[in-house]
């Protein structure tokens, strides 16, 4: 099975996913989060369009209000 580097951790990838779908399938689709993917940050409007291919690497990260 392929994998993804995410937040520094080997994830298994079945063939390749929007960012989007990567979201939803780790619960984190309606959540506040910043998503860098190969070292570029991308805009949530670019989510649905941009693909996971196995070998990426990826930081994603939930904001969260404080204060």
């Amino acid at each position: 099975m392929d994998s993804i580097t995410l937040n520094g951790a080997r994830h298994p990838l079945e063939g390749s996913l929007s960012v989007a779908e990567l979201l939803d399938t780790l619960g984190l689709a309606r959540k506040p989060v910043v998503v860098e993917l190969n070292g570029e940050a991308l805009t949530s409007a670019d989510h649905a369009t941009t693909r996971v291919v196995p070998g990426a690497r990826l930081e994603i990260i939930t904001l969260a209000a404080g204060g």
